[in-house]
């Protein structure tokens, strides 16, 4: 069965809201909003600025959690820090969701890789979540979108450190060694579909997923060095299916026509990274069939 994708070219904090009163989810309980803080060094992550009509007209409470390689992000204190610089303090209440030991686990069903997904404690404070993704390349992934977002994104750093390494490592501490013993590419792809799953069956379709298609470089916000986008700006999507929203926005590029479109692929294709939709799509996760209704 297709699902709903709803899109709009112009991209602006005010089609944010429209799409989302098109959509017509209510979030219900304490919500969760993950967002992306970025690195120190990037040009290209969504600022705070964007994101703050939508973010208080949905209400909850910001979301991030620490990363598991060398940066500003790596630890509470330096991530606490950086959320400020970059103004997401100024406007919001942050949650760091491992920022308080210790961790906890749900359950991934059905994988060949994980068994559970790893997550900051903070994680069981919220009832629902908006997942607010900016859509764009990636440097392991291929391609940085809602899947992403709902993997590595809400993994605490023992997590991204369980996910990375497809099941092998599973503490904060490996992330000094992940990076010289990785798996095969299509099993840490399998495990990003893995770990996105068992965050949409913990909340139980109480999940709303916004891609915003701009600033779109080959490389992730977790870049502290990265290209300039590649690509003219696409628009916004929304959707409560993250394999149906991630596909729509490559379609999108693929159909493009842009001069960029080539370049935005080859890291997309070199990292093989639609199969992580493809293997999300397997899980059960979302469906791959789609109708795009334009606004």
């Amino acid at each position: 069965m297709a699902s709903t994708v709803y899109f709009t070219k112009e991209v602006t904090p005010e089609n944010i809201i429209r799409l989302y009163d098109k959509l017509g989810v209510k979030l219900e309980g304490k919500t969760a909003i993950k967002v992306h803080s970025g690195e120190e060094g990037n040009q290209n992550y969504l600022h705070p600025e964007f994101w703050k009509p939508v973010v208080e007209y949905v209400g909850g409470t910001v979301v991030e959690c620490n990363t598991a390689y060398p940066g500003k992000r790596n630890s509470s204190y330096k991530h606490m820090k950086l959320l400020d610089r970059h103004g997401w303090k100024k406007y919001f209440t942050v949650d760091l969701m491992d920022r308080y030991g210790p961790d906890i686990e749900i359950p991934v069903r059905n994988g060949k890789h994980l068994e559970k997904d790893i997550m900051g404690k903070h994680f069981l404070r919220y009832d629902s979540m908006l997942v607010l993704s900016h859509f764009k390349g990636h440097p392991m992934g291929g391609y940085g979108g809602a899947l992403k977002q709902l993997s590595i994104g809400c993994a605490s750093t023992a997590g991204k450190v369980y996910i990375h390494s497809a099941g092998k490592y599973q503490n904060a501490k490996d992330q000094d060694v992940v990076w010289d013993d990785l798996p095969p590419q299509d099993a840490f792809l399998e495990s990003m579909a893995e770990a996105a799953s068992a965050v949409v069956d913990h909340f139980a379709g109480k999940i709303v997923y916004i891609n915003v298609m701009a600033n779109m470089s080959v490389d992730c916000d977790c870049c502290a060095i990265a290209e300039d986008p590649c690509l003219k700006d696409m628009g916004i999507l929304i959707s409560t299916d993250p394999v149906a929203i991630d596909r729509a926005c490559i379609d999108l590029v693929l159909k493009s026509g842009d001069p960029g479109r080539e370049h935005f692929m080859e890291r997309v294709t070199s990292r093989n990274g639609e199969h992580t939709i493809d293997a999300a799509a397997e899980l059960g996760v979302g469906s791959k069939e789609y109708e795009l209704i334009e606004l």
